[in-house]
């Protein structure tokens, strides 16, 4: 199948149902699927060839999702770029993933016109301003002008299960991004998967809230909401306030926000007292979350957390972490639980491997690795990355963890992002949970820094709640019971605030860069 099928599924169903909402502005289905219908049948008639790459940049809002099920609908392949990024990294990855045709906010054609001269394979820049009387910059033609003439039909064109629908840029945190080049078949395996593993009874209503941006995971996110006759609210920029008020406002019942998002989101002042018995499905992933904020946010938001695991290789569903799964006999669950990342979706195969690449058995920790319709292609222009990324048919996702005696999976940390001390191995995520606990704190990061006598210091690298107080040596004093000697941090930092993505994942690598600067290791 396509991955449009999924809107289209909802648009068969319920064509005059909302299928968006952006403020006060509600857009059908059939206006959003006629839309994407022109954007399509234009992108075709200009001549467009199958897996073409085209980009939006653009925040939250219904017609630039549009434009993206067009380009779907074209047989091109789609490109997520964050308006948030810098320039440069907008034009590395514009270039680097060969971006033929471009749909834009208006806002930010300047940006466009500075860098569309370095972009040799852009040949077309469609605006999504409604003045079609402007000339607008970047020598670009306004939507309504280009898709003049196309039909409103379903273009002619299908795209093959195994066309390329979209090159991922990798999260980045450890490196530069690579772009993971993902089928129409692993895409809609991606959305069956949420279907399975966040299931809905017959009619009940389906409100999905978007604050995240559509430019990633929360734009596929939409999908199965589309493919159930669902209303997909979407947010133009985060508020907690805002956010809070929408979920009353639409009875939203289920939603996805980062870990450090709902942490934020937590400290909200009056948030015990909000109706949040609309929820069904509260979903939280893209980095590991805190088990004592975990509990927070089921006291508060009710027992609706459901964690998704998954990766731009085997985007947004490699396992799910159910609701009734964070509960052991009618409790909330222990940290060996909330800690565990849930049990492997249906459609794919979850091992954990050794070095040597055999299957390890449960309760022995290794890489973990994926096999199935959900996991990517390769990445693009990067055989070789590819040929040390897929081994005989397993991805090798650089997560280090185990499976347990109940097949959950949980990850340990990052094989990267271990620290051997004096010839010991420290996870990182080992060390964060517990400083997670202290009240004081807000986030934090544990990296090794370079030490001449055990190779790396575990130093853990602090963000406070606002107004809290608190001491290098008072946290280390609060870690030792819990860790011990070798994995208490050696060295704390206290930062105004962590360096994160535009998708909210906190950078290591930034944050390692200074500490290593002048050393060997690798970033």
């Amino acid at each position: 199948m396509a991955v449009t099928d999924f809107f289209d599924r909802g648009w068969r169903a319920h064509p005059d149902r909302a299928a968006f909402i952006a403020g006060e502005r509600a857009f059908t289905y059939t206006e959003i699927g006629e839309l994407s219908c022109r954007v399509g049948n234009a992108l075709l008639g200009r001549g467009i060839k199958p897996e073409a790459k085209g980009a939006v940049l653009a925040g939250n809002d219904p017609l630039a999702w549009a434009c993206v099920l067009g380009m779907w609908r074209a047989g091109m392949a789609w490109v997520p770029v964050n308006p948030a990024y810098p320039e440069e990294e907008i034009q590395r990855l514009l270039d680097s993933f060969d971006c033929e045709v471009l749909f834009c906010h208006e806002q930010f054609l300047p940006i466009v016109e500075k860098l569309r001269p370095e972009l040799k394979q852009l040949h077309t820049v469609v605006s999504l301003g409604a003045d079609t009387q402007a000339v607008p910059a970047a020598d670009a033609i306004v939507l309504q002008s280009f898709t003049e003439g196309a039909s409103n039909a379903l273009p002619d064109y299908i795209p093959e299960q195994d066309s390329l629908a979209g090159i991922m840029p990798t999260g980045g945190t450890t490196g530069a991004p690579k772009g993971a080049m993902n089928t129409h078949r692993s895409l809609s395996v991606s959305a069956l998967h949420h279907m399975f593993a966040a299931p809905y009874a017959g009619d009940e209503p389906i409100v999905h809230l978007v604050a995240a941006p559509m430019t990633h995971a929360a734009g596929t996110l939409t999908l199965p909401v589309t493919a159930r006759g669902g209303t997909v609210v979407v947010m133009s920029r985060p508020d907690p306030l805002v956010l809070l008020d929408l979920i009353e406002k639409h009875q939203v019942t289920e939603l996805y926000l980062p870990p450090t998002v709902i942490y934020r989101l937590l400290e909200t002042p009056g948030i015990e007292e909000r109706d949040f018995s609309s929820l069904r499905y509260f979903t939280y992933g893209a980095a590991p979350m805190s088990t004592e904020k975990l509990r927070r946010a089921i006291e508060v938001f009710g027992p609706v957390m459901f964690q998704g695991y998954g990766q731009a290789e085997a985007p947004t569903a490699i396992a799910f972490l159910r609701p009734e799964e964070h509960f052991r006999n009618g409790e909330i669950a222990d940290d060996t639980r909330l800690s565990a990342t849930g049990r492997p979706a249906p459609l794919v195969r979850v091992e954990i491997l050794d070095d040597t690449n055999n299957i390890l058995p449960p309760g022995e920790t290794g890489e973990i690795c994926v096999r199935g319709d959900l996991v990517m292609k390769g990445y693009y222009k990067a055989p070789d990355k590819t040929a040390e990324t897929i081994i005989d048919g397993w991805l090798h996702t650089g997560d280090v963890g185990y499976l347990d005696h109940e097949g959950f999976l949980h990850i340990t940390d990052r094989k990267k992002d271990m620290i051997i001390s004096g010839g010991f191995n420290v996870y990182p995520s080992e060390v964060e949970q517990v400083i997670w606990t202290h009240p004081a704190v807000q986030d934090c990061a544990v990296i090794g820094t370079p030490h001449p006598d055990w190779g790396e210091a575990v130093t853990a690298v602090v963000e406070l709640n606002d107004g809290a107080q608190l001491t290098e040596e008072e946290l280390v004093a609060y870690c030792r019971p819990k860790l011990g000697g070798i994995k208490t941090p050696k060295k704390i930092v206290f930062v105004d605030a962590l360096p994160r993505s535009a998708n909210g994942k906190v950078l290591k690598k930034d944050i390692r860069e200074p500490f290593w600067r002048g050393h060997e290791r690798r970033i």
